[in-house]
């Protein structure tokens, strides 16, 4: 079965990205959520094209095809907590090819090809995963950190308001937002949101910063 969304090779990557909000969703998926991966290594930003997407019928994806995918899946994660992106992103490319409903699978690529700046790749599955679980935090928040890094602040902002409705109690999310209304000029949203997230986590270093320049 073809996947429904692009594959691109890692191979050639070599650099870390050190962008605070990617690093922080990285160490967000090692805190036993449903979305269960490791530290990926962020690369250099390079062009992109718009992700195409295709439907694939249900009934298309056999029980089979399924538990394989899963394995995949697994194999994935295990690569990617060692840092292994290239690796891990052949092991989702397959997991996604064979079941397209495979979350946590579009997830792992999604982080991927965030770490690699490729955005609107990372957009595209944190979307589709988001599509399949959408009670779940991890793709909202993973959607927008890539919605900020490329300049769509007001569709991150989106995503965080819902994400902070579905988990309250997050507190990357609430800072995430601060961040994302700091950057719209709305400094009451944006205090609101640093001072949730300095309540829940006190040594929130960004959000008291944050917080500093708002004046919260």
């Amino acid at each position: 079965m073809v996947s429904p969304f692009p594959k691109r090779s890692l191979a050639r990557h070599r650099r870390i990205w050190r962008q605070p909000l990617t690093l922080t969703l990285m160490g967000i998926a090692l805190c036993g959520c449903s979305f269960d991966l490791g530290s990926l290594m962020p690369e250099k930003e390079k062009p992109q094209e718009a992700p195409k997407t295709a439907a694939v019928p249900e009934s298309a994806v056999s029980a089979g095809n399924v538990t394989e995918a899963q394995i995949h899946t697994a194999k994935g994660q295990t690569l990617a907590k060692a840092g292994e992106t290239a690796g891990a992103l052949d092991e989702f490319n397959l997991a996604v090819a064979l079941d397209p409903y495979n979350a946590q699978a579009l997830y792992g690529r999604a982080l991927i090809y965030q770490g690699s700046n490729e955005h609107n790749f990372a957009i595209a599955d944190f979307s589709a995963a988001n599509g399949l679980n959408p009670q779940k935090v991890e793709p909202l928040l993973g959607r927008a950190t890539s919605y900020l890094a490329i300049g769509k602040v007001k569709e991150a902002a989106a995503d965080l308001d819902e994400a902070s409705e579905a988990d309250p109690h997050n507190a990357q999310v609430w800072t995430t937002r601060g961040q994302a209304y700091e950057r719209l000029g709305d400094k009451a949203k944006a205090s609101a949101s640093y001072n949730k997230a300095v309540a829940l986590r006190p040594r929130d270093d960004a959000a008291r910063s944050g917080l500093a320049r708002v004046g919260g």
